[in-house]
């Protein structure tokens, strides 16, 4: 069983907070965005939004009203604060104003800041908010970028109000989308304890014998991680490898590495020679910042600079963002959906979550994570054949690539032993082949942090 949540310590959002927080993002996708006043009737702006939370933010309900579906873009996207589906979402006034009849400041801040999460009572058995409990599963859109959809409403109002057009960031100067290749090493030792145990389970001795014995002179299949950067590296891009310093299971027995730290450290070294980025996969005993900053110190100089993923994506919003941002983290990429790929935050691009116990964005990037290999194929997730993972993954792919953003991929390093035919190399090279032909820019994770950064 998970732990008791942590206790709530919300201070009270007002608009203008979310109002703010809502343009900053606005304005990072849409760097071209003139100052001519955007939000809700009060201050008088030049687009203004219908003001529909009702008090929702002076509440610590974790889901608002059932959303509204409109046709956007030739698409039909979940409108929340929405209570005039019979008006015209966006109407331009004759005064040279323009008039939004959905509150999508509202709407963009419940998702993005992950309101939801802070919240909502539910957790899995790792701890985790789970895909069941989300309004994503709920209403049907995790594969649908909503927030992009509302900033693109946003951004056609502005237009239309000033006759300027926007256009959206481009990644590294010119591309028009990006991704970002990452691995987390749990194991490195273990590729041949599931089949020794199937023969052992059959009494198969001599397939068992032969399991052992290979185990004991040969390198283990999934000890790789050379291996997996140059394979990453044929695509013309870095990897970001997330190593996990912690050996002992977690207090409920969940394992973290099969491996300790004297094992991982030449293969850091390695990595780092030639190129490749390395970032902390924080144990499942990192449970305060100061255990966490000696993990970072593990597997890097210290956290400064550095980005992190939680094992087992096991991230509490309660406790996880103070911590994240005390240590000094670059970046985080634990925020995707073990359960099912796509947008957690309904958002493509990397962006800042909200600390409601400060009542202020963090200042920590959120690389947010798209699509993970176990998704694809687990008893418990999507059990996806090997001929559908692609296809499956098309209409999020596009919508990326539509709104300028970013897909951070996980792919486990035993995922790329070739025993594995389900979600192993060859899946990996079909997606990887098909971002290089959409001219996706590949980047590690600190050079999307610093393309953020120095905007």
């Amino acid at each position: 069983m998970p732990a008791p949540l942590p206790l709530l310590l919300p201070v009270p959002t007002s608009a203008e907070t979310r109002l703010a927080y809502v343009l900053r993002h606005l304005r990072l996708a849409y760097p071209e965005l003139p100052d001519i006043g955007i939000g809700y009737a009060t201050g008088k702006p030049r687009v203004e939004v219908a003001d529909a939370a009702a008090g929702f933010f002076e509440q610590q309900q974790p889901y608002p009203a059932e959303p509204n579906w409109r046709e956007w873009s030739g698409l039909s996207i979940p409108f929340f604060f929405d209570p005039h589906p019979e008006r015209p979402l966006l109407e331009l006034l004759p005064n040279g104003r323009a008039l939004i009849h959905a509150d999508l400041i509202s709407a963009a801040f419940y998702l993005l800041s992950g309101w939801q999460e802070y919240y909502a009572a539910e957790r899995d058995q790792h701890g985790r908010f789970p895909y069941a409990a989300s309004v994503q599963k709920r209403y049907g859109f995790v594969a649908i970028p909503v927030v992009n959809h509302y900033f693109d409403v946003l951004k056609m109002a502005v237009e239309l109000v000033t006759g300027q057009l926007l256009h959206r960031r481009r990644w590294a100067g010119t591309a028009t989308f990006a991704a970002c290749i990452t691995h987390d090493i749990d194991n490195l030792y273990s590729a041949w304890k599931a089949p020794a145990k199937a023969a052992l389970l059959r009494r198969d001795w001599l397939r068992f014998g032969r399991q052992l014995w290979r185990h004991f002179t040969q390198k283990d299949a999934w000890d790789n991680v050379q291996e997996v950067q140059q394979t990453v590296a044929n695509y013309g891009a870095k990897s970001t490898f997330f190593f996990l310093p912690e050996h002992e299971p977690g207090p409920d027995g969940t394992p973290n590495a099969d491996y300790k730290r004297p094992a991982a450290w030449a293969r850091i070294n390695r990595l780092r020679k030639t190129g490749a980025e390395i970032g902390l996969h924080a144990s499942l005993l990192a449970a305060d910042p100061l255990w966490l900053e000696d993990e970072a110190g593990q597997v890097a100089s210290g956290a400064a600079g550095v980005g992190i993923r939680f094992h087992y994506l096991r991230w509490e919003p309660r406790t996880a963002l103070t911590m994240v941002a005390k240590a000094g983290f670059a970046y985080d990429s634990t925020l995707g959906f073990a359960e099912h790929f796509g947008f957690r935050h309904s958002y493509c691009r990397p962006f800042y979550l909200f600390d409601f116990s400060r009542n202020e964005a963090v200042r920590f990037l959120e690389l947010p994570l798209n699509v993970m290999d176990t998704t694809l194929h687990h008893p418990r997730y999507l059990q996806l054949a090997p001929e559908e993972v692609l296809p499956a993954l098309l209409p999020m792919l596009q919508a990326i690539e539509q709104f300028g953003g970013l897909c951070t991929v996980l792919w486990h390093n035993e995922n790329f032993d070739p025993v594995n035919t389900r979600n192993g190399p060859q899946q990996f090279h079909e997606l990887m082949r098909y971002l290089r032909s959409r001219s996706a820019v590949f980047l590690t994770g600190s050079e999307v942090s610093s393309e953020m950064v120095k905007r």
